[in-house]
């Protein structure tokens, strides 16, 4: 049965986030995150991550925009914090930028993918909007949150 996989890297030293890939036995990281390359960001700076993840431990990265959300969407919920609407805006954008697709394309490429964004865990976390748009199109797809 193929698997998608989800991680938040927030709270997480690197050798947390490392071995919960290397555990999983993930061969590729899918960074779905809108803002990746922010001082903030840490070790998952988006350079800095794929050159981690690729040299030292021969994990692919992609950076897939299409699967985050627009910024007037993300800064909405940052400032009123309601998920419901979050949602509702953002199933609507994953069906217009063809998210289905996208995740058929990365599951043929991947035996063991995983989607990367900040948050700790994927209950308000776009990455599990996405993982379960792509079991729609794929309803054999199962799910696995780090």
């Amino acid at each position: 049965m193929p698997t998608v996989y989800t991680i938040g890297y927030k709270g997480k030293p690197l050798k947390t986030f490392i071995n919960r890939l290397r555990d999983a036995g993930i061969d590729a990281v899918i960074d779905v995150r809108l803002r990746n390359t922010s001082h903030l960001a840490g070790y998952t700076k988006r350079d800095d991550l794929a050159f981690l993840l690729e040299e030292g431990f021969q994990i692919a990265y992609e950076h897939r925009p299409e699967l985050a959300p627009t910024p007037e969407i993300l800064d909405a919920y940052r400032e009123h914090e309601d998920w419901a609407v979050y949602e509702s805006l953002f199933a609507p954008l994953l069906a217009q930028r063809a998210a289905g697709q996208v995740g058929r394309e990365v599951l043929s490429r991947y035996r063991a993918p995983c989607l990367l964004c900040s948050e700790r865990t994927a209950e308000h976390c776009h990455r599990r909007l996405v993982a379960e748009h792509w079991v729609e199109a794929l309803p054999e797809l199962r799910i696995v949150h780090l």
